[in-house]
């Protein structure tokens, strides 16, 4: 089984295997054409990196690691600066809105020092339901589910699921 298949299947992998390595470089490479002249007419380096990308607005700055497991209901907002490191699902339901700089992390890493310089990772999915307000600045955390309605206030770090309809700073 290769690295990128363990990854896909949520199993412990390799961020350093070659794969791996050059499936991040193309990602890059898509978000800096797209960066650099953001017109729709640009699109097409960029939505290759979702797995569903339907009626979507997409702001300049955003950046993903691997590109192949973010998926974006309809009518979503993405400000400007976010950051999604995809190694595990992410995904983003209908009329979501996301402030600035919001970033959401999947990858995890071993506490164990010796672990982690081999490059070893693991991941968990982050859903976010339908009618979800991120503001702007929040990191969410691997494995984090927030719940149809949910409003996540600027600048929150969030570690756990949200319910629906909480709203949480």
């Amino acid at each position: 089984m290769t690295e990128l298949e363990k990854m896909r299947l949520g199993h412990a992998f390799n961020a350093l295997d070659l794969e791996l390595r050059q499936l991040r470089e193309s990602a890059r490479l898509a978000c800096a054409k797209f960066n650099a002249h953001p017109s729709k007419g640009n699109m097409k380096h960029i939505t290759r990196l979702f797995t569903s990308f339907d009626s979507v607005i997409l702001e300049p700055g955003f950046q993903c690691d691997y590109g192949v497991n973010i998926s974006l209901g309809k009518n979503v907002y993405v400000n400007f600066q976010c950051v999604f490191l995809d190694a595990a699902p992410i995904i983003i339901g209908n009329n979501v809105l996301i402030g600035p700089g919001t970033h959401l992390y999947t990858v995890e890493h071993p506490k164990d020092t010796e672990l982690r310089r081999t490059g070893a990772c693991s991941a968990k999915p982050i859903d976010i339901g339908d009618d979800v307000w991120i503001g702007g600045g929040v990191k969410i955390l691997p494995g984090v589910k927030i719940g149809k309605g949910a409003i996540i206030g600027a600048n929150a770090v969030v570690t756990k699921d949200i319910s629906e309809g909480a709203v949480y700073y």
